[in-house]
């Protein structure tokens, strides 16, 4: 697949099986250029030990709702990408329910993109985390 080809929800749900974003069960909702929403349905095995959601837990649906968009804004010749900085900043928790992701690309460039994402309670919209990363775009040696 080229680097900068652009899968639809489907397709991207198709590669989650096997990997850390499939094993949390985390699902694409929506994905067009520069925008995708996700969701992950909260499970006793995704909290912390205080019972509580595990700030990892969010941070990987924020990082994958924000990295699996980012192939479809890539530069033609670009071979890939790689996160190289990631911010969270958590405001709320939940132990139950569904969590949901909107990312949105901020900066797309030749050497960088910027994505930033909201995770929110799904059933009262309260934002739980605020999250951030940048991507260093990939070229072929």
């Amino acid at each position: 697949m080229a680097a900068t080809g652009f899968l639809t929800a489907d397709e991207l749900n198709a590669l989650l099986p096997g990997t850390l974003p499939g094993l949390l069960g985390i699902v694409i909702d929506t994905h067009e250029r520069g925008r995708l929403t996700s969701h992950l349905d909260i499970r006793p095995e995704l909290l912390a030990p205080n019972g509580y959601l595990h700030a990892g837990t969010v941070v990987t649906l924020a990082d994958t709702s924000c990295g699996l968009p980012t192939r479809a804004l890539l530069p033609e010749g670009s071979s890939g990408f790689t996160t190289i900085e990631l911010k969270s900043n958590h405001l709320s928790t939940a132990r139950e329910g569904r969590i949901s992701c909107e990312a949105t690309n901020v900066h797309a460039g030749r050497t960088t993109q910027v994505w930033d994402a909201v995770v929110r309670n799904a059933a009262t919209g309260k934002t739980i985390a605020l999250f951030r990363c940048t991507q260093s775009v990939l070229w072929p040696r």
